[in-house]
């Protein structure tokens, strides 16, 4: 019987073996990636994009994490569930950070909670953490800054840049978080700052040196024909096979071939 996955489990990986980690938004999901026997299954304010069909992932709410969060954790995974902490759950102060930190454990059943950002939120964290809440953080690319950064962009390629995400990097870690995703950050920088920690990295855009990796599961299985970035890599073209399936159904509908005789109930 394979055993959860606990926080614990993913600090003793470092240097050892690579974390591998996947999104996942919803019961049926779950199942199936839990079953690959992936180490974390994150529940991403991404769901806001790839299920709700946002343009970002600020609109998504506590109430939204916590339901999908809920539908992951339903199916009672071995994967360690790590919930996002949406826009403005956390960065208005510690009070809303632990609160809402709080839901997604008590309510999302999840057994931790990622945060975005650095120096700047590292009073948050470390009083989520202080509450018992393991905290992942995530350095980079942080979506929730998007206009701030002005658009998807690469970050630390500057040399001042790289310095405050390596100072970022060890408060996250004296803060307490149990590890750090690092995404669309040079492959040389992302080395630098995982030699630097005692906790593990999990990279997405930030090369192989990180202490494990992340994808979003629908880009992973090529569920869309226009989403392409350059840090993906497609271990199936789903899009094509869902529609050429659907399609073919549609047909058999029309043509009276489907539902057959097989299909059907006697009296």
């Amino acid at each position: 019987m394979r055993k959860p996955v606990t926080v614990l489990d993913i600090l003793a990986k470092k240097g050892k073996e690579p974390v591998v980690m996947v999104t996942s938004y919803d019961a049926t999901m779950a199942r199936i990636v839990d079953e690959a026997d992936v180490d974390i299954i994150l529940v991403g304010d991404s769901a806001g994009m790839v299920m709700a069909g946002l343009e970002n992932t600020l609109g998504v709410s506590m109430d939204m994490m916590v339901y999908h969060t809920l539908c992951v954790t339903r199916v009672k995974p071995k994967a360690l569930v790590v919930a996002d902490m949406p826009f403005l759950s956390y960065q208005a102060g510690v009070h809303d950070a632990v609160v809402n930190a709080g839901r997604l454990i008590q309510e999302g059943c999840a057994q931790a909670v990622k945060v975005e950002g650095g120096m700047r939120v590292i009073d948050q964290v470390r009083a989520i953490v202080k509450a018992d809440i393991p905290v992942m953080g995530h350095l980079g690319l942080t979506p929730q800054s998007v206009h701030a950064f002005g658009g998807y962009k690469v970050q630390g390629r500057s040399e001042a840049a790289a310095q405050r995400l390596k100072e970022d990097a060890l408060a996250l870690e004296d803060a307490g978080v149990f590890s750090i995703v690092l995404e669309c950050v040079p492959t040389s920088l992302a080395e630098e700052v995982t030699r630097s920690l005692v906790v593990p990295t999990i990279g997405i855009g930030a090369g192989p040196a990180c202490d494990g990796q992340v994808l979003v599961i629908q880009d992973l299985l090529g569920m869309s024909k226009e989403f392409k970035p350059k840090f993906v890599k497609r271990y199936a073209e789903l899009f094509d096979s869902i529609k050429d399936a659907v399609t073919t159904y549609a047909r058999e509908v029309r043509s009276r071939a489907f539902p057959s005789e097989e299909h059907c109930f006697k009296g």
